[in-house]
Parts: C-alpha cells; sequence; structure tokens
C-alpha cells in the first residue's frame, strides 16, 4: 500500500489497548492482509453530493457484510464467507477508488453489490489480499474525490443511526468514506441479530454527518463505537475519525 491509498484501519479502544499492553504489537498484523475494495462512481458532469456518497458508502460496507455470500461454515458457507472472515481476522482495511464511464462499467462486471443513494452509486467487492487487486480495479484512481455538498445537509433523524465525523479533522471524500465504513463496520459488530435484521429490513438506513465540536468530546467517551484510524494517510494515528451512534447502541462499551 503506498501513501496515496485512501484507506485506513478501523482500530478501538479495546484493541489500542491491546496494542500497548504488547508494546505496540497487534497481533492482527499475524494473519494475511485483505482490503475490502469499493468504488464509487464520479461522472464528470454529475458528481454525487459528498453526504450521499458517504452515506452510500457505509451502506455498501453493510451489504457486504450481510449479503447472505458473506454467511456461513463448511458446507453452509457462502462465496465469500472466507474472505469476510479472512479480511476481519486481520485488520480491517477499506480503500475507496473512483471510476467512470467506461471503467465504472469494467468494474460492475465483477463480482459485488452496487449500492444507491440520492445520486450516488458505490461498488463493494469482496475482499481481496492486500496485493491481489484485479485488473478491473488496481489502475482505478484514487484521488480525485474531493466531493462538496450542493448545501448543508438537513439534521439527521435522531431515531436513525448517525456516523458522526471528527468535526476537528480535514479528510478528503475518498478517506471520510472508508471512515463511514469503518463506523458502520462498528455498529454492525455491535448489534444483535434482531437488531441486524431490522436493520437490514429498512435498507441500512444511516445518516453521516460532521459533529458539532462542542459535542465531539463528549460523542467520543460516550460508549459508543469510536473509530481510530491507524494513520497510514491523511490524518494522524490513533486519531478519532468516527463515532457510530447506533440508537441499540447508546450506552454499550466500546466494540472490541
Amino acid at each position: 500500500m503506498t501513501s496515496s491509498d485512501t484507506a485506513s484501519e478501523t482500530v478501538s479502544e479495546t484493541a489500542s489497548e491491546t496494542a500497548e499492553r504488547t508494546g505496540g504489537a497487534d497481533p492482527r498484523d499475524e494473519f494475511p492482509q485483505f482490503v475490502l475494495p469499493l468504488v464509487v462512481r464520479i461522472e464528470k458532469a454529475e458528481p454525487p453530493a459528498r453526504t450521499d456518497a458517504l452515506e452510500t458508502a457505509a451502506r455498501a460496507v453493510l451489504a457486504m457484510l450481510s449479503d447472505e455470500r458473506s454467511q456461513g461454515e463448511g458446507d453452509e458457507e457462502g462465496e465469500w464467507a472466507q474472505a469476510v472472515r479472512d479480511w476481519q481476522d486481520a485488520r480491517i482495511r477499506k480503500v475507496v477508488r473512483r471510476a467512470r464511464g467506461a471503467e465504472w462499467r469494467r468494474a460492475a462486471q465483477l463480482p459485488g453489490i452496487t449500492v444507491t443513494g440520492a445520486a450516488a452509486e458505490v461498488r463493494v467487492f469482496p475482499p481481496v489480499p492486500l496485493d491481489g487487486w484485479p485488473k478491473e480495479l488496481v489502475k482505478l484512481q484514487v484521488s480525485g474525490t474531493d466531493l462538496t455538498d450542493p448545501e448543508p445537509p438537513a439534521a439527521p433523524d435522531p431515531a436513525r443511526p448517525v456516523l458522526w465525523l471528527n468535526p476537528d479533522l480535514d479528510m478528503s471524500a475518498g478517506k471520510a468514506m472508508a471512515q463511514a465504513g469503518h463506523g458502520a463496520h462498528l455498529a454492525w459488530w455491535g448489534l444483535d441479530e434482531a437488531a441486524r435484521a431490522a436493520w437490514r429490513e429498512a435498507g441500512f438506513a444511516l445518516s453521516v454527518r460532521t459533529a458539532d465540536p462542542a459535542r465531539w468530546a463528549d460523542l467520543t467517551t460516550s460508549g459508543l463505537p469510536v473509530v481510530r484510524d491507524a494513520g497510514f494517510t491523511e490524518i494522524a494515528p490513533g486519531s478519532c475519525t468516527v463515532v457510530a451512534d447506533h440508537p441499540t447502541l447508546r450506552g454499550c462499551p466500546t466494540i472490541g
């Protein structure tokens, strides 16, 4: 992975404490490393709004985690299940690339799931080895995902999950999409099967918003899942990037 890759790693409070206790070593590094590829469609004439792209990326991660092809073991194992297990056993890496025109059409032919938002389209693919990207994806660009919102997004619905972004960090849209995906991932880990099923039936409804600076410190100490970035790109290691505020998880311990 190069410094230009829009990638980040989910490191929860518990994992950080474990690394500190072991002198900085992380047991997940002993496993083969995988990455979850996400491709956002960005046409020159009609790029998606930033918030729409972030929310769609987060829902794409949930679509991959919940898909029947990612589930099961043994004779009941889905075709993506082993790759998803290998990916989650190691560091949780997600990389966002962009495509348009023929690039997008080629990417859409690969096994995966396309998730749509208001206008955004994100295709998520089963995890691949860190150095084993499909040829149709490996040449796609990481830069150029500096999307904007034409107007400030509305206040989120308090009854639906909200992924709160750190107001003090300046992240590219691609970086923020990966972080939103991490937040959704941690929320998914924290839910029981009934809550997961309800969220899935609701189409993984969620909002991504930048937190009020006055609330950020309280959010990070609220007991909700917190994403801490590994610091490979754009921001300092250990930075808190997202708090996953799912109604079912309010008041729960931080996910490990």
